[in-house]
């Protein structure tokens, strides 16, 4: 096979959740560029749109829908949402997530716990129960985090979550196979908007901040950094790959 033909998405149709900025937009305009049909989905329609329109005028094909990934009739819309716009779905992004904060376990407010585990955790199950039902061969990529392992003072809420999310990878990887193939990839620090928010920083303490993290490569990622990994395990290039959990975080 030609290297172009790896990672050629032509005739794929793809869905991406919390696609509207950061990593999720990042996901869904590489696997566009790729020649992947998508769906942009997030809770905001007209967020999504934009994002729709850049994909159009850089030659891509996109439709928009707004998702409460939380909510089971929701995500079974989206998943319809993308047969009845192209005619079938075969690559399906779990990126939507998040945290309401940096707190101690036990200064948790049971309602951030329940919020993050539906939000993080959840949404993947949904996710993926409502792709295996219109696909009949592809792709599935959950989002996780490098801090999906050891000890997350402070962030054990969204940690705990990113965990179960390795381990529903690894079992849909077993659950559906032969046909469908189920991967993880684990982001480092990636400067979104949701990062400043929950980080309390700005985009001048960065530097200093990979620094002080020990990063290798003395740098944050980008949104294209974890794009790039979805775009190879959603390709041909994968094509014996399932069940893993890829780490992109500069070394750390």
């Amino acid at each position: 096979m030609a290297v172009g033909e790896l990672f050629d998405l032509d005739g794929q149709v793809a869905v991406v959740t919390g696609a509207s900025r950061g990593i999720g937009r990042g996901i869904a305009e590489l696997l566009a560029d790729a020649g992947a049909k998508v769906v942009v989905a997030s809770r905001t329609l007209a967020d999504c749109e934009a994002v729709v329109e850049a994909i159009a005028d850089a030659g891509g094909t996109a439709v928009a829908q707004a998702v409460d990934v939380t909510d089971e009739d929701a995500v079974e819309a989206l998943a319809q949402r993308a047969v009845d716009a192209f005619g079938s779905l075969s690559i399906w992004v779990n990126n939507a997530g998040g945290s309401p904060g940096r707190m101690p376990l036990t200064e948790l407010p049971r309602a951030d716990w329940e919020f993050t585990v539906a939000l993080n955790l959840t949404s993947v199950y949904l996710g993926a129960r409502a792709a295996a039902k219109h696909m009949t061969a592809g792709s599935i990529v959950n989002i996780s985090s490098r801090s999906s392992w050891g000890a997350v003072p402070n962030n054990g809420h969204y940690a705990a979550t990113k965990a179960g999310v390795n381990v529903l990878t690894s079992t849909l990887a077993h659950e559906m196979g032969p046909d469908i193939r189920v991967n993880a990839v684990a982001p480092g620090a990636v400067p979104t908007d949701i990062f400043f928010e929950v980080m309390k920083m700005t985009p001048e303490d960065l530097p200093q901040y990979a620094r002080d993290t020990g990063v290798p490569l003395e740098r944050l990622g980008t949104p294209t950094d974890i794009a790039a990994a979805v775009l190879y395990l959603v390709a041909p290039a994968s094509g014996w790959v399932t069940g893993e959990l890829i780490t992109v975080s500069g070394g750390r």
